[in-house]
């Protein structure tokens, strides 16, 4: 079992979220997040004051999967994700200890 955690730009968690339906992956959260990277932010003005905004939006997708679907999921998420400028995201693929959740 594997999970599998990507951040992404909030237009673009709708298609990364039909590309996980599509492997057949039932089981995901999904939270708002903020990023900091290249994209530097961006100015903002507040009552007629300009300031610089560092984090910007992102949507952070986690899913739970099995090896197989995990090895799917790695190659076909980016893909949904990417739209060609910076900062689309990451994805990070990290192994549990978990072979089965535990409902409750």
């Amino acid at each position: 079992m594997k999970q599998l955690t990507i951040v992404v730009k909030p237009f673009r968690a709708a298609a990364v979220l039909e590309a996980i339906a599509a492997l057949g992956v039932t089981t995901c959260a999904v939270r708002e997040a903020k990023g900091y990277g290249r994209q530097k932010g961006y100015l903002d003005r507040y009552r007629g004051s300009e300031y610089s905004t560092a984090y910007l939006p992102k949507v952070e997708i986690t899913v739970w999967a099995t090896d197989e679907q995990a090895a799917e999921l790695a190659e076909k998420l980016p893909r949904a994700a990417r739209t060609g400028r910076i900062g689309d995201g990451k994805l990070f693929v990290v192994p549990t200890a978990w072979s089965e959740p535990i409902e409750f």
